[in-house]
């Protein structure tokens, strides 16, 4: 009997933030969180599953500079020394919130006791690398993990420099392959980005597939028969999976989305903003700036409900919902699935739920164990199946040829949220960089002839460019957030990069300055400049 096939994408991702001149920096909390939040949820989600030995099915994109900061040991002991003071910090709550109330103090105990194991997992479990969990479910085949270019650049405008877009896939892959121990399959383009011709360099590079939001199909150069619900095939023999709107709606609309349920909890009510200063001063920026300690006492209660009136939050009524809703997304993909074989002639349809991860966990507090309930309970469904999208590949007999639209999953489904009056200043300075360390990649085309100082400092300046390149910082701007810091860091790389290349063409390296920016800017050891040589002439 033909299924529906569900294919559950999570794309983790987190731009490299990593300041080891600083004993505390605001913004590394931005990956303690989603540790915290997301990722050891997920890894205490497939051990439960597995112990139960239900199946479950996933793909997982862990991007390069998510994976080089949870590899990296410096992150690994600012993680543990937040999470010990946290922990101290929950201690204090179950004694404060004794003559609270009863819910507060509920929720006190369970902060104390999830901290405490979610430390314990990363600490004593996987010796401070998660890594290594995810990529023994990988080597179990229970996770489809794939790869990202390697800081999240946005490709399509790279497109007059395919020397950029090689530098970006080929070190998106070596590092994949450096903490993975073997090549990915497929990969998940930076902010879904595609423009016709990129699917060349995948194939160049042995990629098999890639996703592309619902419009890519809509408007392809062939319309797909089976519209966003079976995979298509490239030109350049390339698979290519589309986002189901409707799944997207199911969980994240902002209208209709399970996440604003009135019994989850309130993300924007923390005690680092309710408590009194001096009581919460040592557990936030020792700057004295407010911060999330993630210990939320709240929930969403409503839309309507004002922030000072939140009813109290319940852990075990917040499961109860998130059991309810797995069971409601199932139906609906159950129904979904039933209609769609019947319109295809009892062709089995691919239903692809491409979300980030962070929204399971550190956006929707309740989202691991909406998953794993529906993990649950799909393994015990007749009429759907969870498939990683690597199994699709292995299994599908008829492919129809197209080329996809140009399209990214952003606002309005192009390419504005990252060009844009906001943002549109960093791309001519993008566009030198290229020119200049392809300039410098020709005149020094052995690097194994190059002093060795010279080589350090074309190598620092590959590093400068890619971490320039991440489209979190145009993302940000846009979205006028973090602006201050997304633009610093845009003008530090640029920097940066315009003083090594003078000091290359000089021929004289400042050794200490060098090395200062190889320590603050370490990502990708196994860096080579040479790549930037790959160009179409």
């Amino acid at each position: 009997m033909p299924k529906g096939n569900v294919v559950f994408v999570l794309h983790a991702h987190l731009p490299y933030i990593h300041h080891p001149e600083y004993k505390f920096f605001l913004e590394e909390n931005w990956l303690f969180e989603a540790i915290t939040e997301t990722y050891v949820p997920l890894l205490r989600m497939f051990k439960r599953l597995e112990n139960e030995g239900i199946k479950f099915n996933l793909t997982m994109s862990i991007t390069p500079p998510l994976m080089e900061m949870l590899a990296n040991k410096s992150l690994q002991e600012k993680y543990i020394n937040r999470m010990t003071r946290l922990i101290e910090l929950a201690g204090k709550e179950i004694e404060r919130t004794k003559s609270e109330n009863p819910k507060k103090h509920k929720m006190a105990k369970y902060y104390y006791e999830d901290l405490k194991e979610i430390l314990y997992i990363f600490k004593d479990v996987y010796n401070g690398n998660i890594l290594n969990g995810f990529k023994e479910y990988l080597e179990k085949d229970r996770l489809d993990i794939i790869t990202c270019n390697a800081t999240h650049g946005f490709l399509p405008l790279m497109e007059m420099y395919p020397q950029a877009i090689r530098a970006q896939i080929e070190q998106g892959i070596k590092t994949y392959e450096k903490h993975m121990g073997r090549k990915p399959r497929g990969i998940w383009l930076a902010e879904s980005a595609y423009f016709s011709g990129l699917d060349k360099y995948l194939s160049e590079y042995g990629i098999e597939y890639f996703f592309v939001d619902s419009h890519g199909f809509w408007y392809a150069d062939e319309r797909p028969k089976y519209g966003v619900y079976r995979p298509i095939i490239t030109p350049n023999n390339v698979f290519v999976f589309a986002r189901d709107p409707e799944s997207s709606e199911q969980v994240w609309s902002a209208e209709i989305g399970y996440p604003g349920d009135g019994r989850y909890r309130e993300f924007y009510r923390d005690i680092g903003f309710d408590r009194e200063f001096e009581y919460i001063k040592p557990y936030i920026d020792p700057s004295g700036v407010r911060m999330n300690t993630g210990i939320k006492y709240h929930k969403i209660t409503s839309k309507q409900t004002p922030q000072n009136k939140k009813d109290f939050y319940d852990i075990d009524e917040a499961i109860q919902a998130a059991k309810e809703h797995a069971m409601d997304f199932l139906r609906k993909k159950e129904q979904q699935s039933k209609k769609l074989i019947s319109l295809f002639n009892g062709i089995e349809p691919v239903i692809v739920a491409p979300f980030d991860a962070e929204l399971f966990g550190h956006w929707w507090y309740e989202g691991p164990i909406f998953l794993e309930e529906f993990m649950r309970q799909a393994s015990k469904s007749s009429l759907v199946r969870t498939l990683k999208a690597s199994d699709v590949v292995d299994i599908v007999e008829k492919v129809q040829i197209a080329t996809p639209a140009t399209s990214t999953w952003g606002a309005n489904g192009y390419n504005e949220v990252w060009l844009n009056g906001t943002n549109d200043w960093i791309y001519p300075h993008l566009h030198e960089m290229v020119e200049k360390i392809t300039e410098l990649a020709q005149k020094y085309p052995n690097k194994d002839e190059v002093e060795p100082e010279i080589r350090r400092a074309l190598n620092q300046m590959a590093r400068e460019l890619l971490l320039a390149q991440s489209s979190d910082w145009a993302f940000i701007m846009t979205t006028r957030t973090s602006v201050e810091y997304a633009v610093n860091r845009t003008k530090t790389h640029i920097k940066r990069f315009l003083e090594l290349y003078d000091m290359v063409n000089n021929g004289k390296v400042d050794t200490k300055k060098l090395s200062y920016y190889e320590w603050t800017d370490d990502i990708f050891s196994d860096i080579d400049y040479t790549m930037y040589l790959k160009t179409d002439k």
